[in-house]
């Protein structure tokens, strides 16, 4: 099968004719519809983040159950699923407690290492020139996933059954850029009705904070980025006030709109400056909520005392807290039934062979969500 290729950061992402092996017990293969083209990526893509190589990339998609592996009773052949780049091994103490975000099974052996639960890869290059299967060129996949192909294997908690009606192409934002975005406002903050709420950065987790901040009764949800086509946007979404943070500082900017600060500020970039600026534009009992991910080893600095008199907080948001195989079915449903806007974020359709060039449009800042379709 043809998949995107990931060696190393000076060498240009490409496609390749790509062995896929067969479900394992606990597994299913599923035939990819669309992948969304997300910043993880382009991190990795930059070499931002420590992440294994050779891989074959992406980690936002949906497809069709095309095979079962063994002992798999929860999903069908032909069953409509979104991918969770956290699949819960379900057996952890966070899965026990409900925490699947935090599945240390997933943070400390799937993502770090690139391979699936058995600690294994079913990817692989041929082996050259026709020699033995065992010269072949094996490769990891990204978060589980693997989305940048015409089909992957997957955990099958990490193939999520979705509604049969739900344009499978559309929904494949769903397994990242929604959920990360309305997640971190219902169940990382738990956002009150009334809330005065704050957005750095309005692309496609952005946009879905602002979205997630409607849903939650927010009075006041201000949108902040430095190109003002994407806070026109954010209006679209439930934004009631905009800045410009080219012009001015934003804080300054955001401390007129409200001078007593907001309740929460979500950092949905994760520069240095990004997590500062949310960090002070809180209120009393303010909470700041860092959403985007810097490369590794950033480091932000803020005053402990100026938090504890003020009661604030700072939290993490790992894929918006989610129950994947809860939320993502409601997420899909909520599109459907008009609540969530989705369609929007879709800023163009690329090939797989296009990848490279969806990446760099990505980091031209000019887009939202690209989706490469097998």
């Amino acid at each position: 099968m043809k998949a995107v290729v990931f060696r190393d950061p000076e060498t240009r992402v490409s496609v390749a004719e790509v062995e896929l092996a067969a479900p394992r017990a606990g597994e299913v293969r599923v035939k990819i519809a669309a992948a969304g083209v997300c910043h993880s990526d382009l991190h990795v893509k930059r070499g931002e983040w420590d992440a294994p190589a050779p891989m074959v990339m992406g980690h936002e998609g949906s497809g069709v159950v095309v095979e079962l592996g063994e002992g798999v009773t929860s999903l069908a052949v032909g069953d409509h699923v979104v991918l969770s780049w956290v699949p819960p091994c379900g057996e952890c103490r966070y899965c026990l407690q409900g925490h699947e975000a935090r599945c240390q099974k997933v943070a400390t052996v799937v993502a770090p290492k690139g391979v699936l639960f058995d600690g294994t890869s079913r990817l692989s290059l041929p082996a050259a020139d026709g020699g033995e299967p065992s010269t072949a060129e094996p490769l990891h996949h990204y978060l589980g996933v693997s989305s940048y192909a015409e089909e992957v294997v997957v955990p099958a908690s990490g193939a999520i059954k979705v509604r049969d009606d739900a344009p499978l192409d559309v929904i494949a934002v769903v397994g990242c850029a929604v959920a990360t975005g309305v997640g971190a406002v219902l169940n990382t903050a738990a956002v009150e009705p009334g809330s005065t709420v704050a957005v750095i950065g309005c692309g496609g987790v952005g946009l879905n904070v602002v979205q997630g901040a409607k849903l939650a009764g927010a009075e006041r949800i201000v949108a902040i980025d430095v190109v003002p086509e994407k806070t026109d946007m954010a209006l679209q979404f439930g934004a009631t006030d905009r800045i410009d943070a080219s012009e001015r500082d934003a804080v300054e900017q955001l401390l007129e709109l409200i001078p007593d600060g907001v309740d929460y500020a979500f950092d949905a970039i994760g520069r240095t400056v990004t997590t500062e600026q949310a960090i002070r534009m809180l209120g009393l009992g303010g909470a700041a909520v860092i959403v985007g991910l810097p490369p590794t080893g950033a480091k932000a600095s803020f005053e402990p005392l100026v938090l504890a008199e003020a009661d604030q907080r700072i939290l993490g948001s790992n894929y918006g807290s989610v129950r994947p195989s809860i939320d993502i079915p409601a997420l899909v449903d909520r599109y459907m039934d008009g609540q969530l806007k989705i369609d929007p974020l879709i800023s163009g359709r690329r090939p797989l062979d296009e990848a490279a060039e969806a990446l760099a449009d990505l980091e031209a800042g000019g887009v939202l969500r690209t989706l490469l379709i097998p």
